[in-house]
């Protein structure tokens, strides 16, 4: 992937954490990575880490094989109209991080028969943890794998199918903030039952970390490790039970279906 020549096409918050992943993994040539924003003042420092930046998108296609626009969906039919003078069939690899724009859609405003992909990772990314879904259309097996490394080199991975796409972005993208809403519900007990924030925050994201990292490599159902802390009569089973009657795994299924359904419309 060194000879890869990326942009990314919008840095705001998501498209920033791709850039620095991709800036930090050594598969990838930094010299290769060029990052556009309108104010490039506020991507300066990824400069300072070896990317290239500019406010001109169509100088970071010309210079760049594989695009990733990253920017808000209703912005995205406009940033196409702007590039897609400076795209070469046979050349050139769009990646689109926008939500519910179909890879069909994206090659209607295209007007090239150019492999064309959605992806949907997480802010993770910018640590090299996200969790990437990604679907293509007209791609090879080869481009289908060099984008897949891309998002490999920021986190994991997966290749679905495209009427996936919407619930991916509400289990992975959104679901980051449910994992950080659950986090500071932690923190916050443990300050009512004596510890400091901070020892708190210290605690409960190594308790998390630690279980994320137990499920993945022991491969078990989450049922299965709650058995093994939970014993008869002990404080682990109150402390679910208690939680269950309050509506606690009710309320997260509900707020992921809510949100699937926003999505949809």
């Amino acid at each position: 992937m060194n000879d890869q020549k990326i942009c990314v096409i919008g840095c705001g918050n998501l498209g920033r954490s791709i850039v620095k992943g991709l800036l930090n993994n050594d598969t990838f040539n930094s010299g290769h990575v060029t990052a556009t924003r309108r104010n490039i003042d506020l991507i300066a420092d990824l400069a300072s880490e070896g990317a290239a930046i500019t406010s001109d998108n169509c100088e970071a296609v010309r210079n760049s094989n594989i695009i990733l626009v990253a920017v808000k969906p209703y912005n995205v039919g406009k940033i196409i109209k702007e590039i897609k003078g400076e795209i070469t069939e046979g050349h050139h690899v769009l990646v689109s991080l926008a939500t519910g724009l179909t890879t069909e859609e994206i090659s209607e405003m295209l007007d090239h028969k150019i492999p064309v992909f959605r992806a949907m990772p997480n802010i993770a990314a910018n640590i090299s943890e996200s969790t990437t879904c990604i679907c293509g259309k007209n791609a090879s097996q080869i481009e289908t794998k060099n984008i897949k490394a891309i998002f490999d080199c920021v986190g994991e991975s997966l290749i679905i199918n495209e009427e996936l796409m919407e619930a991916a972005t509400i289990l992975g993208a959104c679901g980051i903030a449910f994992v950080f809403r659950f986090i500071r519900a932690m923190i916050q007990g443990g300050i009512q039952i004596g510890f400091d924030a901070n020892t708190a925050k210290q605690i409960v994201s190594q308790t998390v970390k630690g279980a994320a990292e137990m499920l993945q490599i022991n491969n078990d159902h989450p049922e299965s490790e709650i058995d093994k802390v939970t014993t008869p009569k002990g404080c682990t089973i109150v402390g679910l039970n208690e939680m269950e009657h309050q509506g606690f795994s009710s309320a997260l299924i509900k707020g992921i279906v809510t949100s699937f359904q926003k999505i949809e419309k």
